[in-house]
């Protein structure tokens, strides 16, 4: 006969053993600047289970604007994903880094009227953006150098809200010319409008990343290595799953399937297959962000960027970062 203590002992084993609770999840707070496109890779993580894989559960939080940086600085966020305001933050001495690239390259195009045939047919005529300072403005003036216009004496630049609206200004003849990202293309394009420029084949320009602060990197890296890693993992998803991302965009984004294969495909392959930074992209945001600041000193990339954690996910998903 068993011993009533060892069969007791037995009992409370079973129930630990199979009722034992589950861990819970660390909670984090991510913030993405816009709907657009560049900033789906942590928000189809979430949706995809890459994040819970590695025990994290995220919220993503739509924040415009200076938003973000503020709620990262106080705590009220954990990561955001828009890289010039990081930067920029990082510029005027905010504790903050950017820890990985997503979207190393920029999806901005410049709609027009069909009468205009060249960026520098847009001197002395009026361009449509979201809000005078905000990414999409940094990115219209980058374009109009590229061409040789001045665009703080060469054009007038004109707040017409979202993309609607800034095809609607387009369209009453408001401005000459708008900035965005698809499917602004694909609907001005049906609407009789030409695209200028894309800023992809212009510049590199990091348009979407992580940046966290500097208390993170320090006192929770492995959490800030599982979510460089599971951005990796949405990034490789997209490039190689199309009618998956797809259907993503079409929840995400609240747009039709034809739209959504439209946006895939003029972005798909601006999406970066390990998540690293690159040099001569971060160096285009420390001067656009210089000439934004008015900052006359020198800036390192040092000094906006930590990529130790980066290298960490590198090696785990088996990538040698570049």
């Amino acid at each position: 006969m068993r011993c009533p203590a060892i069969q007791i002992l037995g009992v409370l084993f079973s129930i630990l053993f199979f009722y034992a609770p589950v861990q819970p999840a660390d909670k984090i707070r991510i913030a993405y600047p816009g709907l657009t496109t560049p900033f789906i890779p942590l928000q189809l993580a979430q949706s995809k289970g890459f994040l819970k894989d590695d025990g994290i559960d995220a919220e993503n939080i739509l924040m415009a604007g200076n938003v973000p940086i503020s709620a990262l600085v106080n705590g009220d966020i954990d990561y955001g994903t828009g890289t010039i305001a990081g930067v920029m933050a990082a510029i005027q001495g905010l504790p903050l880094k950017l820890v990985a690239c997503y979207v190393p390259r920029s999806s901005v195009m410049l709609i027009a009227h069909p009468e205009f045939k060249t960026v520098r047919e847009l001197k002395g005529k009026t361009i449509g953006i979201r809000s005078l300072g905000d990414n999409l403005n940094v990115q219209a003036k980058m374009i109009l150098r590229h061409f040789g216009l001045d665009p703080e004496k060469d054009v007038k630049f004109l707040a017409t809200g979202g993309p609607a609206s800034r095809l609607a200004s387009l369209k009453q003849g408001f401005t000459a010319a708008t900035i965005g990202n698809p499917p602004m293309d694909y609907l001005g394009v049906k609407m009789g409008f030409v695209v200028l420029a894309k800023a992809y084949e212009l510049f590199s320009y990091p348009s979407s990343g992580l940046v966290t602060t500097i208390k993170k990197i320090k006192e929770r890296s492995d959490e800030v290595r599982k979510v460089i890693k599971a951005g990796i993992r949405a990034t490789t998803y997209i490039r190689a799953n199309r009618e998956g991302t797809i259907q993503f965009l079409m929840a995400q984004q609240r747009i039709d399937k034809e739209m959504a294969a439209a946006t895939y495909d003029s972005v798909s392959k601006m999406f970066s297959e390990d998540g690293s930074v690159p040099e001569t992209g971060v160096r285009t945001l420390i001067e656009e962000a210089r000439q934004s600041l008015k900052a006359n000193r020198e800036v390192s990339i040092a000094e906006v960027t930590d990529l130790s954690i980066l290298r960490e996910a590198q090696k785990e998903l088996g990538i040698k970062g570049k």
